[in-house]
This record gives C-alpha cells, sequence and structure tokens, in this order.
C-alpha cells in the first residue's frame, strides 16, 4: 500500500481509502457487524488506514459509524477515521441550518459516540449550508479543534469559490482537504476544485472512482440484472457508449481490468491523497489496493486524456 501525507496536515493516509457509505446498508453484504468486520478487517489488512463514513450513511441514521467503531475495536488507534455532518438527516427539516454552531456540536457529539471514540481525525462539512454564514461554520469547527475532538476539518461538494471562501475563514493548518467527485467520466473538479486544493495545498480526496460501477466495464454491452444502475438511470444516459468502448479496448491492449485502470489513473493526479472506493466484500477490497499499486505510463495517460478529454479551463476574465 502506497501511502500520503494529507495537505500540509499531520495525517499520513492511504491512497486507496474505505468508503463506509455501505455499511448498514439494507441487502449489502455489510449490513450488519459480521459483514462489516469482514471488509473493515481485510481492508486492515492490505494496508488502508483512511476510512470514511458519515453521520446519514447506512440504512438507520448512524449506523455506518456504528459498524465501522465496532469493527475496528482496538485498532481504532492506528487508522484515521473521517466522518462528515450536513445532509439531511431522516426524521430532520429539509430547511434546517446544518451549518450551524449549534448543529455542528450537537451532531459531532453523536458521532464520537457512535463510533466509540474520543476524538475524530478529519470531520467534513458534507455539503454546503445556504442558510448559516461560513465564518459561523468554521469557528465551531476551530472550537471542536481546541476542545481536542477533532483534529482537522475538511469540506465536500463546493464550488471553487466556496472552498477558497472556507480556506480564508479557517486558521492556518486546519482545512485540509476537499472531497468531491472526479473520475475519468466526470473531471469537472479539474476546472476549479483541482486548482483550488493546488493552491492552498489542500489533500484531494475523490469519491465515486468507477463512476458507480460505469467504469468497470458491466455496462457496455447492456445493464444485467444484478447491476446497480437499472435503465433509465441518468448515469448511464449521460454515458456515451462508444467512449466506454473505446475505454474497453485501452484496458485490453494492456491487459488491464477497467476498474483498475481508472483507480490507477486517479491516483496519478495531483494532489489526490486518498481514493474513496466502497465495498460490501473483502474481494473488492484486494481488488482495488492492487489498482493503487498499478503504474500508467505517460503514454498510457496520454491516451486517457485521448478518450476521457480534460475540460475547458474556466475563463477568469
Amino acid at each position: 500500500m502506497k501511502y500520503r501525507r494529507l495537505g500540509n496536515s499531520g495525517l499520513r493516509v492511504s491512497v486507496l481509502g474505505y468508503g463506509a457509505n455501505n455499511l448498514g446498508r439494507k441487502g449489502s453484504a455489510s449490513e450488519n457487524i459480521a459483514g462489516a468486520k469482514k471488509v473493515v478487517d481485510a481492508a486492515l489488512d492490505v494496508g488502508v488506514t483512511y476510512f470514511d463514513t458519515a453521520n446519514v450513511y447506512g440504512h438507520e441514521p448512524g449506523l455506518s459509524e456504528t459498524l465501522l467503531g465496532q469493527a475496528l475495536g482496538k485498532r481504532r488507534g492506528d487508522v484515521v477515521i473521517a466522518t462528515k455532518f450536513g445532509l439531511p438527516m431522516a426524521g430532520e427539516p429539509r430547511e434546517l441550518a446544518r451549518g450551524s454552531r449549534r448543529y455542528i456540536m450537537k451532531q459531532c457529539e453523536a458521532s464520537l459516540s457512535r463510533l466509540g471514540t474520543d476524538w475524530i481525525d478529519l470531520y467534513y462539512y458534507h455539503s454546503p449550508d445556504t442558510l448559516t454564514p461560513i465564518d459561523e461554520t468554521i469557528d465551531a469547527l476551530d472550537t471542536l479543534v481546541d476542545q481536542g475532538k477533532i483534529r482537522y476539518y475538511g469540506v465536500s461538494n463546493t464550488t471553487g469559490w466556496q472552498l477558497a471562501d472556507a480556506w480564508h475563514h479557517s486558521r492556518r493548518g486546519r482545512l485540509v482537504a476537499t472531497q468531491n467527485h472526479y473520475n475519468l467520466l466526470d473531471r469537472r473538479a479539474e476546472q476549479e476544485i483541482v486548482p483550488a486544493a493546488q493552491n492552498f495545498h489542500l489533500g484531494l480526496v475523490p469519491y465515486y472512482p468507477l463512476a458507480a460501477g460505469i467504469l468497470t466495464g458491466k455496462y457496455t454491452q447492456g445493464v444485467p440484472k444484478d447491476a446497480r444502475l437499472k435503465p433509465g438511470d441518468p448515469k448511464l444516459a449521460a454515458a456515451n457508449i462508444e467512449v466506454l468502448r473505446e475505454y474497453q479496448d485501452f484496458c485490453s491492449q494492456r491487459d488491464m481490468q477497467q476498474a483498475s485502470v481508472a483507480i490507477a489513473w486517479l491516483a496519478s493526479q495531483s494532489p489526490v491523497a486518498s481514493i474513496i472506493a466502497g465495498a460490501t466484500r473483502p474481494e473488492q477490497i484486494c481488488a482495488n489496493a492492487q489498482a493503487v499499486e498499478l503504474e500508467l505510463s505517460g503514454d498510457d495517460l496520454a491516451a486517457l486524456d485521448r478518450i476521457f478529454p480534460r475540460p475547458e479551463k474556466v475563463a477568469l476574465f
């Protein structure tokens, strides 16, 4: 396993991160503690040290956090735990100030309890709250750092200007990461998020590295019966089948798995620190770990740029 420093922080994370969004999800192999322990143990065995969850994950609010904390047990001190606040939880009104000081303090205490830990290594603001000024949100997060309840904080699903605004309100060295949708099929993060993260020395943590399975090749010949995405899904409708088949040919010519190439490509991008990959079975963890070790040549990267072109830069003037 490869490891990288997360931005300018003191956190050293595995390039492959484990996304716990499937822990506690009904119908998944990691729905209960027995299944959760299998995948968490598998992740630890291959060297994963970065575990990513959120207060909204699981078929009950907070269930993913609970299962992750129980599965880690005494090994909690060996890993970096990231969790999040800011998305609507079951039973909450949608129009709620989830960036407010009171809300953040309450959610942090609840997450600490469910995780069974005294501290959170990285606490993400899951999605911007238009009802709360960013200075109130950042001030609350700084208070949690001062109290020792979180070590660092990050933002997620922001635009470039929102990321810059949050960074300018934060105390130096505390906002260390941004988590965004980023993969070969969707490279929009390169327009604003990537340059902003590079400028502010933040670690970029991409999620959906396989574009909900589209980059695995399973949809090239149609939609399998057991597929995660169903016919008519907007993600499938937006995918260009001819491009996906060109990608399939690229991987076949090099005897590489499509999923492995997608993860290896992300690992080659700066300033990516850790890649959030979900898994419900141990064998998926092992495959993802092998993908991180895959080295793509300069010619490979150039060919992928031709298949999946870089987005046009945003004009500043």
